[in-house]
């Protein structure tokens, strides 16, 4: 016999689940306002009606009351009477300021690419098998690109590589450098320019990835600095390396634990693997109460545990799959023998020391 619904329940979940859909839809409008210049063209303009916003940017004024009004009713914009609108220093910070370490435009910029993916994926829960970052178009690895380069721009060189023991006079007398998975080369190209006397590689799986890093490089001027394919140019086992960095792509691998190895096998005796990744609790109950497990469990389908199953045998972490005592598991089985959590801050994730 099926139990009758508790009417006090459901209507708490009919609202909770209204809210999911509302935010759902008004994060879409979030993405097209980021990738129109909205927030830029409203920060710092006080008020501004429809056909105010449509002479600063030329677009149409019927479209921008409509987008105007949603962000307004969604407390995005704030709705100051006689059709004006306008943008908070705050909402400024997080939507229109393209440097500041708050700005989350990259994030709502990858949405649409990330829910694109809900059709394939019903084919993966039938099949087991996700997709890979080699499957993932320009646009995809562009916003990936946006949501991690203010933090490699800010804060890899002044205030987390410090953090390392003895790794700054290894870099400014000329070490040799490499970042696996490495992306579009933004953490590469910031180290390049600070220690011009090291030398730079970066491995990646993703051709777009690495075409845009070469790009970068170009725009960049650094000379240092090689991007590797690591389908035909895996890293090289001769234990060359004084710095080895992996962030936020273990989890995303099919095989964390040859990858450890690998980098195991490339580092000197004496070099340093940097590590950072999502920085969650060892048990599900543990990381309940985080308000933003939900988002995380829902990227891991999305995007990371995806990737990590794109393969039939692979690994499958998930966003929130290395904790701090299965990453320290996966270090040692490598055969690193020390390991430690560096004390840096940062909304999402966490970073780790680990040396032979």
């Amino acid at each position: 016999m099926t139990e009758a619904p508790d009417p006090q329940k459901l209507q708490e979940k009919v609202r909770s689940i209204a809210t999911m859909m509302t935010g759902a839809h008004v994060a879409a409008m979030v993405a097209l306002g980021v990738r129109l210049g909205l927030y830029g063209a409203l920060k710092d303009a006080g008020p501004v009606t429809s056909d105010g916003l449509a002479d600063r940017t030329g677009l149409h004024e019927r479209w921008l009351r409509e987008w105007l009004r949603g962000q307004a009713a969604g407390g995005v914009l704030e709705y100051q009477g006689e059709g004006k609108f306008e943008l908070s220093p705050e909402v400024a910070m997080l939507l229109a300021d393209e440097e500041s370490m708050l700005y989350l435009g990259g994030n709502f910029n990858a949405l649409p690419r990330l829910m694109n993916a809900v059709e394939p994926l019903t084919e993966s829960f039938r099949t087991g098998i996700g997709f890979s970052w080699t499957d993932r178009d320009d646009e995809w690895v562009a916003g990936t690109e946006q949501m991690f380069r203010n933090w490699y721009r800010q804060v890899l060189v002044p205030a987390a590589l410090p953090a390392l023991d003895g790794t700054l006079a290894k870099l400014e007398n000329g070490a040799k450098v490499a970042d696996v998975g490495c992306g579009t080369g933004i953490a590469l190209i910031e180290m390049a320019k600070a220690f011009p006397d090291s030398e730079f590689h970066g491995y990646e799986i993703s051709p777009g990835a690495i075409e845009r890093a070469n790009e970068h490089k170009q725009e960049a001027g650094v000379a240092k600095l090689l991007f590797h394919n690591v389908a035909d140019d895996p890293l090289p086992g001769d234990e060359s390396f004084d710095l080895i960095t992996t962030f936020d792509c273990l989890h995303d691998m099919t095989h964390p634990e040859d990858a450890a190895s690998a980098i195991r096998a490339a580092i000197e005796p004496d070099g340093v693997w940097f590590i950072a990744d999502i920085n969650s609790a060892p048990t599900f109950e543990e990381n309940l109460p985080n308000p933003i497990t939900p988002m995380l469990y829902a990227l891991s389908v999305l995007s990371c545990m995806s990737s990590g199953l794109s393969e039939p045998d692979g690994a499958g972490l998930g966003t929130v799959g290395l904790p701090e005592p299965k990453m320290r598991e996966l270090v040692e089985a490598a055969g690193f023998t020390r390991f430690r959590r560096l004390d840096l801050p940062h909304p999402v994730n966490a970073f780790y020391e680990a040396r032979v």
